[in-house]
């Protein structure tokens, strides 16, 4: 009887790892301003997609890319910082977590911030954590608001 090997770190590695390349692929296209197609089809030739879901990669790709606009207005009303004083990759963090948020409510919100924070610390400015958390905290408050009233104690 074979067994599918399951990464150390455990079954949602391959989602992990498709967020990680879809950040640096849209971190790409958002200096290049490739199509989504182009983008990917890069990605897919030149990168290792060996333990990576290669087809939720490509559906983030995709969707940040056709919804940029909606999910940057999702998100503005919870910015501080003027447009211009947001970091490149902090955007495109914020791009794919307020997509995750509102567009696959599959995922529980608390996973989407959390993937979304560790997303930072790794390729974010010091305190690019932070300020992600709280953006993405406040659009799930919006968004996710059901899904958090049902997760609080007295709810």
């Amino acid at each position: 009887m074979s067994r599918k090997k399951i990464s150390a770190r455990g079954p949602h590695e391959p989602r992990r790892r498709a967020r990680r390349r879809a950040l640096q692929a849209l971190y790409q296209w958002q200096l290049n301003d490739d199509s989504a197609d182009a983008i990917i089809r890069q990605f897919v030739e030149e990168q290792n997609f060996e333990q990576v879901d290669q087809a939720y990669f490509e559906g983030l790709v995709r969707e940040v890319v056709a919804q940029r606009a909606e999910l940057d207005e999702a998100v503005a009303p919870f910015l501080k910082r003027i447009d211009s004083g947001i970091d490149q990759m902090e955007r495109v963090i914020l791009r794919l977590g307020a997509c995750e948020l509102i567009h696959h409510p599959e995922i529980p919100y608390r996973v989407v911030i959390d993937e979304a924070v560790e997303l930072a610390h790794r390729f974010g400015a010091e305190q690019a954590h932070t300020f992600i958390n709280g953006v993405l905290d406040r659009l799930a408050e919006k968004v996710r608001n059901m899904e958090r009233e049902v997760e609080r104690p007295d709810g």
